[in-house]
């Protein structure tokens, strides 16, 4: 099935292709927004059902709107971040957002929406590197900023080792985010 046809599906809720796109297809990415925007702290179905409702508001007008320039499921992380972002800050004490210009809050919005896609992405591209050590010693080093001695003696290794080592992590993950860029051109490109 053709992500076009996926969308004219949920558009013509066909319930069959409705529940396996959202509850097995989706299911990863949509946990992966459930941690970041939620620490977890939204039930699965929840999420869910209130995303599919956001997306069929006025005669499914959302779903029209994919055109195909992106994956369906960029298209599906973009628009649920943003959704769930503005969700969440709407519900946040509103007397400390009073004082807030609505263009700074525009600008927080933004600014989380660009701070959780950036750590989707991240992490996608650490679960792609087969050396976990390589794993490690980036997130340890460049995510969480650990001071190199501690991060050496965890390893059982010299600092000037770990440089090495976070060398080629570095050069494995540049490799890793090429090939991933190499094949979303290509799906674009279809």
């Amino acid at each position: 099935m053709t992500e076009q046809q996926i969308i004219e599906s949920l558009i013509a809720r066909d319930e069959l292709v409705t529940q396996h796109f959202f509850f097995k297809e989706c299911r990863p990415l949509f946990t992966s927004i459930i941690h970041y925007v939620f620490s977890y702290e939204v039930d699965y179905d929840e999420f869910v059902n209130e995303f599919y409702l956001h997306l069929m508001e006025n005669d499914a007008y959302r779903l029209r709107q994919f055109q195909g320039r992106s994956t369906i499921y960029q298209w599906m992380k973009v628009t649920a971040i943003r959704y769930f972002i503005a969700k969440r800050d709407s519900m946040i004490d509103n007397e400390s957002k009073d004082s807030l210009t609505d263009s700074y809050k525009s600008e927080i919005s933004d600014d989380n929406e660009r701070k959780v896609s950036a750590k989707m992405d991240v992490d996608h591209l650490l679960s792609l590197m087969s050396n976990k050590r390589y794993v490690y010693v980036i997130k340890r080093l460049v995510l969480q900023e650990a001071e190199p001695k501690n991060v050496a003696r965890e390893l059982g290794v010299n600092v000037d080792n770990l440089y090495n080592i976070k060398k080629r992590a570095m050069t494995a993950l540049t490799e890793v985010a090429l090939k991933e860029v190499e094949k979303y051109e290509k799906e674009v490109s279809k």
